[in-house]
């Protein structure tokens, strides 16, 4: 099993991201589940490949020809795959990953999570998506979601869809509860 990580091409200002992003790498090393990215060395992203990496993890990386100086391709993994886009870096991850998790991150980040949420939302996957919410850091975007589905935006159905996890160990037991039901198509 694979698990695409979104996450910042930063550390952010707290410690406390990629402390929490060094033990998410290690404990799905240890877990066995291996792990799809951005293939950059630098931030967050950095961080959880370097991690699984040191506990013998599974690490894939998907890095855009355009941002290989700007990320620094990281160049120890199981797997490199330069690509031609953007576009082409999140289908490949969708492709190669059985589930998902946003960590802390920008714009980017919050593109790939909307984007792979959505598709879980129209049925293109039933796959996992999971919010990392470290330090309280998506607790105006869970706010925002209840928003839309208190305004009508969202139907109560696909209020599933929003998995939040606020420790490595909660993530592991969604990742590992949903194993037998990976790849199945959404209703």
């Amino acid at each position: 099993m694979n698990v695409a990580i979104y996450c910042g091409s930063q550390t952010g200002k707290n410690p406390i991201y990629i402390e929490k992003a060094k033990e998410l790498g290690e404990q799905l090393a240890k877990a066995g589940l291996g792990i799809v990215y951005g293939g950059s060395t630098v931030g967050l992203m950095g961080a959880v490949a370097d991690s699984a990496l040191a506990h013998k993890g599974r690490v894939i990386g998907i890095m855009p020809e355009h941002l290989q100086k700007r990320e620094l391709t990281h160049l120890n993994l199981t797997e490199i795959h330069i690509v031609d886009s953007m576009h082409s870096r999140k289908a490949k991850m969708a492709d190669l990953a059985d589930s998902y998790i946003a960590l802390p991150g920008g714009c980017g980040t919050l593109d790939e999570y909307f984007e792979i949420f959505t598709w879980a939302q129209i049925g293109l996957h039933a796959k996992p998506v999971i919010l990392y919410n470290i330090n309280g850091f998506y607790g105006a975007l869970i706010q925002h979601f209840e928003k839309m589905l208190d305004e009508g935006f969202i139907r109560e159905e696909q209020r599933s869809i929003l998995q939040v996890a606020s420790s490595v160990d909660e993530i592991i037991k969604i990742l590992l509860a949903d194993e037998g039901d990976l790849g199945k198509v959404a209703n």
